[in-house]
């Protein structure tokens, strides 16, 4: 063991060796890293987070503002970096509060937090050392800790970040936006993989549904009522007493035949994984990880102990190479049961009675593929990371033409790669509502465009008003899951009454007609990085005024969602008029606007994506002063990866308002994929909307 810690630390080191004291440079025109002058690469690299070269290309030019300056203090490493006065500061990724950061302390360090009651709501389930500014003239900047040491970050003047781990080294990036800000930490801790399109349809879960009649009953009345479903959830009950990869053989005694009659119906399936392994001599997974020696230790060098839901549990360390390839093996049977998705949950790691709630900061990691054997300390905020990591590899290998779905409650900054989130366990209180879009919209600031919360709040029960609220401005969270604790209120979307079915059946239907542009924008995400729910701030990035609201949200670059509940919002300026759809206005449905100039791509309803096909497109047309529109529309198989080798098809619109006549040409810009849908224009005015007849070929008019 001594010999093999010895080789890694050599290899990280000679991987760096160029590396010397206080050493700074360009790795791209606007991207810079800084190097404190204690730096040792073995305590900190390889970066889980950071995927691009960080090769010198040049010396920082004069001109360069933002240098953050090292220090060491009590045990603690620290960097501090002053901005412009004027500045506002985003990012930071899971938070509470208000959207805008200045002032906020938070503290890196993955907490099993439920309803955000403790540490002041500073401290969640996932960490992201990342800090965007925009300044007063609309020019920004980022800051990236390569770091997964705790840490606090402080966002006073100076920016101070706290370390209790070694000397780490700092990225800034400097641009004209902070739109390009976001791209080009895209750029440095890559994408999302484009998700399969029934992930982006709405979802139903609670914990739990049981027995599995019971879901069979959920679909059944999803798809008599005409309300719109693309997933269930089974949370954890549907196990064996809580043992992963297994399953209840009273109340899921036939989990394939379930999955299959949930496939008739056009709804996939979602389950969930927890990290915790139940300490049980003669339970399969058990048995394979202690053979494998597979388990974090603790100080002494012995499997760490936890209790969870199964009690006495031991946890697998994400951390050793050989670990994960044996957790990825385990889901080869359990997806060929015709699962669909997994949902990793407590994997902060959640323990029941450790200390803060988790495992002992002195708990031994073994490392591997670089990374040395270190504390948990160390490892302890990328421990959900590394287990979605391992959990997206082993469904890949299980299926390997369908892309895979994995949503988990804990992560890093860069972990949008592997895994979709929801903002954790919530509360069925309107307060729960309104902080649900900051967070979102950090969270997308902040490399991970695919979150959103539990819809109707998870914790109590939510009422038919609130949940009227809630769903009425779900719909458009790039997450969209109803989800509700064991023992509350049933909150399906007929659990209250006629009147709020409605409402909810209007609202979904919205979502699913907005698929045309909704998919695009997953796509956009996927290519640049660029967050599918964006701050209102980004319409006009000068206008200060715009700079806190945070109820108001973006949906993509043309759409603009404020819900019915919303006061004094602060909205961009120009001709946004209010999408009409064609429903019944029920007084809560969010007011959506189209930005001026836009062409927005719309579908028909439809009750999954199963059904989705583009034969009929609306091209939803808002003009700008001088008359012009312009749009796009992305389209593939929905699933697999065809779409990698030019199976897909990009369609740009560039239209005319002149004369008293539309006219809009339709141009295939990118991709093999052959499609001829029909168009009809819908153009949007402040008193209502005018469509033309529905047409085929390269041009477009009304």
């Amino acid at each position: 063991m001594k010999y093999i810690k010895v080789f890694i630390t050599i290899m990280v080191t000679a991987a760096f060796i160029n590396v010397q004291a206080q050493e700074s440079y360009l790795v791209e025109k606007d991207i810079a890293v800084f190097y404190p002058p204690n730096f040792d690469a073995a305590q900190t690299l390889p970066s889980v987070a950071v995927i691009h070269p960080l090769d010198n290309k040049g010396t920082l030019p004069k001109s360069w503002k933002m240098i953050p300056q090292f220090k060491l203090s009590g045990g603690k490493s620290i960097m501090e970096m002053r901005y412009d006065e004027g500045t506002d500061l985003y990012g930071t990724g899971e938070v509470t509060g208000s959207l805008r950061r200045n002032d906020k302390n938070i503290t890196l360090w993955n907490t099993d937090n439920g309803l955000y009651l403790q540490h002041n709501g500073d401290r969640l389930y996932q960490s992201h050392p990342w800090i965007l500014g925009v300044r007063a003239d609309g020019s920004a900047f980022g800051i990236l800790a390569d770091n997964t040491w705790k840490q606090e970050v402080k966002l006073t003047q100076p920016i101070s970040i706290v370390s209790e781990g070694p000397a780490f080294r700092v990225i800034v990036i400097e641009k004209k936006s902070p739109q390009e800000v976001v791209k080009a930490l895209a750029q440095l801790t890559g994408t999302l993989e484009l998700p399969p399109m029934w992930a982006l349809g709405y979802q139903q879960s609670r914990f739990s549904y049981y027995p599995q009649g019971q879901v069979q009953e959920i679909a059944d009345n999803f798809r008599s009522k005409k309300i719109p479903l693309d997933v269930i959830w089974m949370d954890i009950n549907y196990m064996d007493n809580f043992k992963i990869f297994t399953f209840d053989s009273n109340g899921y005694a036939d989990p394939k035949g379930l999955n299959k009659y949930l496939h008739s119906k056009s709804v996939k399936s979602v389950y969930m994984i927890d990290p915790g392994v139940k300490k049980e001599a003669g339970y399969k997974v058990y048995d394979q990880g202690q053979a494998g020696n597979h388990w974090v230790a603790d100080k002494n060098g012995q499997p760490f102990v936890g209790k969870v839901w199964p009690e006495a549990c031991v946890f697998p360390d994400f951390t050793n190479p050989k670990t994960r390839t044996w957790w990825s093996g385990l889901y080869k049977d359990f997806m060929a049961l015709g699962i669909d998705g997994v949902w990793n949950d407590m994997n902060e790691p959640s323990v029941f009675n450790g200390p803060d709630g988790s495992m002992p900061a002195d708990n031994k990691h073994t490392g591997g593929d670089g990374l040395a054997a270190g504390p948990h300390l160390r490892y302890h905020n990328i421990f959900g990371m590394m287990m979605v990591k391992a959990t997206r590899e082993g469904i890949l290998a299980a299926n390997p033409d369908k892309r895979p779905f994995v949503l988990s409650r804990s992560n890093f900054i860069g972990g949008q790669r592997y895994a979709a989130t929801w903002t954790g366990d919530n509360a069925s209180k309107f307060d729960y509502l309104k902080t649900s879009i900051p967070m979102s919209i950090n969270l997308g600031l902040s490399g991970q465009p695919f979150s959103g919360p539990d819809i109707g709040g998870f914790d109590g029960d939510c009422d038919a008003k609130l949940f009227s609220q809630w769903i009425a401005v779900g719909a458009y969270y790039p997450f969209c899951r109803n989800h509700t604790t064991t023992g509350s209120a049933a909150q399906e979307p007929w659990a209250y009454g006629t009147e709020v079915e409605n409402i909810s059946r209007n609202a979904i239907n919205r979502r699913y007609r907005l698929l045309p542009y909704l998919y695009t924008l997953f796509r956009e995400a996927s290519q640049s990085g660029m967050p599918v729910m964006r701050p209102v701030f980004f319409a006009d990035t000068k206008n200060k005024a715009l700079r806190s609201e945070d109820q108001a949200f973006l949906l993509g670059g043309d759409l603009l969602v404020i819900p019915r509940w919303a006061e004094k919002t602060q909205l961009p300026q120009g001709n946004w008029v209010n999408v009409p759809f064609e429903d019944t206005d029920d007084g809560q449905q969010a007011i959506v606007k189209i930005r001026p100039g836009a062409i927005v791509p719309l579908g028909n309803v439809v009750q999954s994506t199963e059904e989705y096909a583009p034969k009929e497109i609306t091209l939803l047309l808002n003009p700008d002063e001088k008359g012009n529109v312009y749009g796009e529309f992305y389209d593939d198989a929905k699933d697999g990866f065809g779409y990698k080798t030019g199976d897909f098809v990009l369609i740009k619109f560039e239209g005319k308002v002149k004369a008293g006549k539309v006219s809009v040409k339709v141009k295939q810009a990118e991709g093999k994929r052959k499609i001829a849908p029909r168009y009809r224009i819908g153009l949007v005015t402040k008193t209502g909307i005018k469509y033309s007849s529905w047409q085929e070929g390269d041009t477009v008019t009304l």
